[in-house]
Parts: structure tokens; C-alpha cells; sequence
């Protein structure tokens, strides 16, 4: 008697419905073991787990070996990759253009801490609504390994070379700037940085989180401090995160200690438990000071530094229209000849 073969199980789907399989990327041809291939794995995790549609996010990178991992997730939504350090002008561009869309900018220390600065700079002051991810393993991976300008002052390459220059905290920066969400997380980390990126998802703002991505091939070695053994050793958490989203029932228990709760745009909830008793991180000046004090003590301060809701984006400020601009009829991006005629009448 012949038995009916048992039916193969459901593929696990998101809120929309959607199998895993709908967020990933092409295959990636980094160096095996490289950082940048775990955050691609988280990125892919958030996107899903938080439900969000694949075609209403824009990825944006520069040049370098991050600059190439928007490849290797989400292949269902719009890309480009733009010149080196050029990428926040890009995305400034597009966001104004059309607000409807969800940006996520991946790029690296070199693009983003050298010949990028300027840009990055700018882009943190503005408060653009996107998420802004260096992929940080202080050296040049694309180019043999040079030091980058995040590379602490006295790390060693594997050639022997020593670093006599002082490194850029791009988070210090960032909070400094004027981002509304800055953090720091480890590659290796992984239900800390799938907190964080759920958490920038929610948010209405310039999310800048520096992640360390050792680079398996130049800087993995004795003497590095972006390798993998010395994050083991010297990474401190600020404070363990707890992110609910909005979908999700928010009456959940939470470990007991001191807590921060806040309340993210769309209604998720993230809730912050502090590892040092006098962290508040809804304070500018308490961060920078926590992060240059890690620093003298040689830790590297991991979790989220500063979260503002309150501060209102840049197409907020500009008061942009909801629909894209591409869409909008002559009659709304054409002045009128009155319009025109005035304008000339008062420059006369």
C-alpha cells in the first residue's frame, strides 16, 4: 500500500508575508570570515523581522570593501553606488526627491573618514532621515591594507608598521554633529547589532553606527586593535538593548535594573538597560564624555551613545511633499509668469 509522502513545511514568512529568501542579496565575494558579510546577515535579519517592504528601501554606498556589501543583501530593492566619499550627497538627493523611500548608506572608515569627511560631515548636521553604517575595520582592505583614519594611534600592521597618527572617533563626531541616533557595535555581535538595527529602522533621523568589522586578510593579527581577539577583549557595553516593534505586543517583561524606555516614531519601543549608572543617552555632552574616557582607558565602548526623537528631520525643516517629486504635475513644479514676473520685479 502506498503511504502519501509528507507535505514539505510552510516556508517561515514576516508580517507581509514574505520568506527570508525575499531579503537576501547575491553571493558575496569577500574574503572569507570578513566582518562585513555578518552585518550584511544582521541587515537582512532586521529588514525582515521588522516587516519592511523590500522595494520602498534605496541602498547607497561609495567605494571600498563595505562599499560592496549592499550587493549581498536585499537584491529586491534600488541601488547605487556612488563615487568614493560621495555617497551622502547622493542619498541627500534622493531622499529630498522622494521621502516615501527608506535609505540605508553602508559604507567604510576610508570612504567615510578620509577622502569622504567633508560629505559625512555634513550629512550628520542635517539630520537626514536614513541609516548611516561605517563597516570599521581601520584599514585601507581594497588597497593592501594601509592604515585608515580610524586606526588607533600605536596599532601594528602585519608588516610591523606602527600608527603615529590619532584616530578619528567617528561616533564622538557623529553626536557632536548633530545625528540623532549614534552607536557603536562589534560584527561578531550578534543580538546586539540586530537590536540596533531594528531600533534605526524605527527612526526618523540620521542613525550613525560605527561597527567593527575585522579584516580577516591585513588587520586580524596581534597588535591590531580592530581584530577580533582585541574587541573580544576589550569591548564594554554601555547598556543592553531591548527593542519591541510596534506590531509586536509592547507589554513584555524586561530584565530588572535601571532602564531608559523610549518611545521610537512609528511606536516601537526601545528599551535601553544601563550598564554604568550615571549613562544617560539622551545627553550630548554625557556621551562624548563616556567615549572619550573609554578611549584613555583603552576600551571600546559598544551599544547606543545618544538617541534624540525629538529633533526634527532635515525633510521635516524643509517642509519637502509627501508624494515624489518625479511624480508631481507641471502646474506644481512650474512657477506661473506671475510668479516669474514678480520675482524679477523685486530684483530690479
Amino acid at each position: 500500500m502506498a503511504t502519501t509522502p509528507t507535505p514539505a513545511p510552510a516556508p517561515k514568512v514576516n508580517r507581509l508575508g514574505l520568506p527570508i529568501l525575499e531579503y537576501r542579496g547575491g553571493k558575496t565575494t569577500l574574503c572569507a570570515g570578513c566582518g562585513h558579510n555578518a552585518i550584511s546577515e544582521r541587515i537582512i535579519d532586521a529588514f525582515y523581522e521588522m516587516g519592511v517592504q523590500p522595494e520602498r528601501i534605496m541602498k547607497l554606498s561609495g567605494i571600498g570593501c563595505s562599499s560592496k556589501s549592499p550587493a549581498y543583501f536585499l537584491s529586491r530593492s534600488h541601488s547605487f553606488n556612488s563615487v568614493h566619499g560621495r555617497m551622502p550627497a547622493v542619498a541627500t538627493g534622493a531622499l529630498l526627491a522622494n521621502k516615501t523611500m527608506q535609505a540605508i548608506g553602508v559604507s567604510g572608515d576610508g570612504d567615510s573618514a578620509s577622502i569622504g569627511m567633508g560629505q559625512f560631515t555634513h550629512l550628520m548636521r542635517r539630520n537626514l532621515p536614513m541609516i548611516y553604517i561605517i563597516e570599521d575595520n581601520g584599514v585601507y582592505g581594497l588597497t593592501k591594507g594601509q592604515f585608515s583614519a580610524t586606526a588607533d594611534l600605536g596599532s601594528k600592521l602585519k608588516t610591523g608598521v606602527i600608527n603615529d597618527l590619532p584616530a578619528i572617533d567617528t561616533c564622538s563626531l557623529a553626536i557632536q554633529l548633530g545625528a540623532t541616533f549614534v552607536g557603536r557595535s562589534f560584527s561578531g555581535d550578534k543580538k546586539q547589532l540586530l537590536a540596533m538595527l531594528k531600533a534605526a529602522i524605527a527612526h526618523k533621523g540620521t542613525v550613525m553606527l560605527d561597527v567593527i568589522s575585522p579584516c580577516v586578510t591585513f588587520n586580524d593579527h596581534e597588535g591590531s586593535t580592530k581584530s577580533y581577539k582585541y574587541m573580544q577583549e576589550h569591548e564594554e557595553a554601555i547598556n543592553e538593548i531591548g527593542f519591541v516593534p510596534h506590531f509586536q505586543d509592547i507589554a513584555v517583561d524586561y530584565e530588572e535594573g535601571t532602564t531608559h524606555d523610549v518611545r521610537m516614531h512609528d511606536g516601537s519601543q526601545l528599551r535601553l538597560r544601563k550598564l554604568r549608572e550615571d549613562y544617560d543617552p539622551t545627553s550630548r555632552v554625557n556621551a562624548v564624555h563616556h567615549l572619550m574616557e573609554a578611549h584613555e582607558k583603552g576600551e571600546v565602548l559598544t551599544g547606543i551613545f545618544y538617541l534624540d526623537t525629538q529633533k526634527p528631520s532635515f525633510t521635516d525643516m524643509l517642509n519637502t511633499v509627501d508624494e515624489p517629486l518625479a511624480t508631481l504635475p507641471q502646474e506644481r513644479t512650474r512657477p506661473s509668469k506671475q510668479v516669474l514676473e514678480d520675482v524679477m520685479s523685486r530684483l530690479r
